[in-house]
């Protein structure tokens, strides 16, 4: 009440001023959100020609099933992560041979596979080397290559898989297995 006793106009005239005050400007729509692009964080993840991401490697059967799935920080190159990926195995025995494409050519990578695991790699050779580690009977086999990349594109079925939203490592790669579990369950 005003002081003549007066309700409406007083009344009318703070309504007002908090109707201006509540007014977002433009260009905001949230109040209180500061909406702005961060930094990708967390555990295994590391440096891309694209920004910054994680690796997902993986073994898949004949029929694009997995046999064994890793994840780790996108910068090491994918020979190195060899070894983690076969310990991460479904299975209790290892597969006599592996495909991978020429980001596995790598003879270190060939002995050490074949001396501790048993396990022929078959690699097509990077150009410009002048000794081939493979006779070319043996890639008749990489043609087979595409039963892995139909596991990845099943993969990216999963919506979680696609973006890695986890700041955990562990948590992606239990949403990893899921999948992977999803896909084994299905195909029965």
């Amino acid at each position: 009440m005003g002081s003549q006793r007066q309700a409406g106009a007083s009344a009318e005239a703070t309504g007002r001023a908090a109707a201006r005050t509540r007014q977002t400007e433009p260009g905001r729509g949230l109040r209180g959100c500061d909406l702005r692009e961060r930094q990708k964080g967390g555990f295994a993840v590391g440096p891309t020609r694209r920004g910054k991401g994680t690796k997902i490697v993986a073994l898949a059967a004949g029929n694009s099933l997995p046999l064994a799935v890793s994840v780790d920080s996108a910068s090491p190159a994918e020979c190195q992560l060899v070894e983690d990926v076969l310990a991460a195995s479904f299975l209790d025995q290892h597969p006599a041979r592996l495909i991978g494409d020429k980001a596995y050519d790598s003879d270190p990578l060939d002995e050490k596979l074949a001396t501790h695991y048993g396990i022929e790699m078959i690699a097509p050779n990077r150009r410009g080397r002048k000794r081939k580690t493979q006779d070319g009977r043996s890639l008749r086999r990489y043609r087979r290559r595409w039963k892995v990349e139909r596991l990845f594109a099943w993969m990216h079925n999963f919506r979680r898989l696609v973006t890695r939203w986890e700041y955990h490592v562990e948590n992606f790669l239990g949403f990893v297995q899921l999948a992977c579990l999803h896909m084994m369950l299905k195909h029965l």
